[in-house]
């Protein structure tokens, strides 16, 4: 599965974003069967993750340093995950990847996914 990143850029602290995750499987798999993530690198730490949404979208999980500001969301009709941030601070300013894989595990964990995006930089002003 190919998936393309869309809707970073800059904004001030305390606004809002909101990313989308365009998904295309040229192997004819649904998208429906892929469990969908986000994740962020800056360029002082590791990949870490946000949030993650299971295959239909029933269940999804945050980092404890996003719980209550962003919202991960999906659309199995649209391909699409997206990804919406309230309240941002400097410290959520980062390259933001999609990521997805039929069955992560653990679903918080870089490792587990085997196809990325290319990243949309956030990048949060004072």
């Amino acid at each position: 599965v190919q998936l393309v990143e869309s809707g970073g850029g800059l904004v001030q602290a305390g606004g809002s974003l909101r990313l989308s995750c365009a998904a295309s499987d040229a192997s004819g798999r649904t998208f429906s069967s892929y469990y969908m993530a986000w994740f962020r690198q800056t360029p002082a730490k590791e990949r870490e993750f946000v949030a993650a949404i299971d295959w239909g979208g029933s269940t999804t999980y945050y980092a404890d340093s996003v719980k209550g500001r962003f919202t991960i969301s999906r659309d199995n009709a649209k391909d699409k995950v997206y990804l919406v941030m309230s309240s941002l601070k400097a410290e959520d300013a980062a390259v933001y990847y999609c990521a997805a894989d039929p069955d992560p595990e653990p679903y918080s964990g870089s490792w587990s996914y085997n196809y990325w995006g290319q990243g949309t930089q956030v990048t949060v002003s004072p």
